[in-house]
C-alpha cells in the first residue's frame, strides 16, 4: 500500500512539471536576476533542459538498477563541474547543439528500448551533463546570488530526474513499456527539432 501511494506520489510530479509551461530553449544568455527561485524556475522555463532531465530518470527506470540510482546522481554531479568550466569563461564551442543532442539521443534511448552498459550509459549522461552544466554557468556569475541560483537550479533538476523515474512506473502496467517507448520517441523528435534549431543559429 505504502509502495502504491510512492508510485502515485511521483506520477503526480511528473505529470505536474511536465505541464509546466516553458520556451523551446533554456540557454539565452545572461543577465539572470540570481537567487533560489530563480535558479529553481530556470530549468523548467526551458523545453530542452526539462525534456533532457526527465530523460534521464526515466531513462534509468528503464534500465533499472543501478543505473536508475546512478544515472540520476551522475548527471547534476557532472553538471556542476561543466557549471565551473563556464564560469571560469573557458570556451566550450557548441554546447547548444551538445544539449540539443541530448534530448535527441537520450529519448532516442528510451525509444529503442537501448539496453547500454552501466559504463556506456554513464558516460553518455555525463557528456551530456557538461553541456548542460555549461550552458548554465556561463549564466551564474551575472545572477545576484550565485550560490542560492545553483542550489534552487540543482534542486529542481533533481525533481526532474524524480519525475522521470516516476513515468517509468508505467513500465509495470500492461504495455506499459510501448508506452514508455512512444513517450521516448515524442523526446527525441523534439531533439530533432532543437538540434535543427541549434544548427540554424550556429
Amino acid at each position: 500500500m505504502r509502495r502504491d501511494r510512492l508510485k502515485l506520489l511521483t506520477i503526480l510530479l511528473a505529470a505536474s512539471l511536465l505541464a509546466l509551461p516553458g520556451t523551446a530553449l533554456a540557454h539565452t544568455g545572461t543577465g539572470l536576476p540570481g537567487g533560489f527561485a530563480s535558479g529553481f524556475l530556470h530549468p523548467l522555463s526551458g523545453f530542452d533542459h526539462l525534456l533532457a532531465m526527465v530523460a534521464v530518470g526515466l531513462w534509468g527506470a528503464f534500465l533499472g538498477r543501478p543505473l536508475v540510482i546512478a544515472l540520476p546522481v551522475i548527471f547534476p554531479t557532472v553538471m556542476a563541474f561543466g557549471a565551473a568550466i563556464g564560469m571560469s569563461n573557458i570556451i566550450l564551442p557548441h554546447t547548444e547543439i551538445g544539449i540539443a543532442l541530448s534530448v535527441l539521443v537520450l529519448g532516442a534511448a528510451i525509444a529503442f528500448g537501448l539496453k547500454a552498459p552501466v559504463w556506456a550509459a554513464s558516460l553518455i549522461v555525463a557528456a551530456f551533463a557538461i553541456c548542460h552544466g555549461y550552458a548554465h554557468g556561463r549564466e551564474l556569475p551575472s545572477a545576484a546570488d550565485p550560490i542560492g541560483y545553483a542550489v534552487g537550479f540543482m534542486i529542481a533538476t533533481g525533481s526532474l530526474h524524480l519525475a522521470g523515474i516516476g513515468l517509468g512506473f508505467i513500465n509495470e502496467v500492461p504495455r506499459g513499456r510501448l508506452i514508455t517507448r512512444s513517450i521516448g520517441g515524442g523526446i527525441a523528435l523534439c531533439g530533432v527539432w532543437f538540434l535543427y534549431a541549434a544548427l540554424a543559429a550556429a
